[in-house]
């Protein structure tokens, strides 16, 4: 666990950035297109520049690409989760937490048992 440990907290900013820049400009309806399009393209970049170095070490640190895959579908849904509520002020619904452990099930499947 201490071995994907880097990898994980890089995928849980990288997802806070790329997040905020599929879901951040809904808050701005009024913006242009072309800007929310900017914009949400410049705040990915910082996205990549996490997400790139999380795979690479979580890689190198023996993680199968299936499970950093799956560890990134864990992170996502629970940021994007954390992000509907607070910015959204969407609840987190039993549909949350049915679809939280479906990946937690999916994430079973992957890690145990190496």
């Amino acid at each position: 666990m201490t071995k994907a440990l880097p990898t994980l907290l890089l995928l849980c900013c990288s997802n806070i950035f790329m997040t905020a820049a599929w879901y951040g400009q809904l808050r701005f309806p009024q913006a242009k297109l072309w800007v929310a399009i900017l914009v949400s393209w410049a705040i990915a970049l910082f996205e990549y520049c996490l997400a790139v170095p999380a795979n690479r070490i979580g890689y190198a640190n023996g993680l199968s690409t299936a499970q950093l895959k799956i560890m990134q579908e864990c992170v996502t849904l629970a940021v994007f989760a954390i992000f509907a509520a607070i910015l959204f002020k969407e609840p987190i619904t039993w549909r949350y937490l049915g679809a939280g452990a479906c990946i937690a099930g999916a994430a079973a499947f992957i890690f145990v048992g190496r």
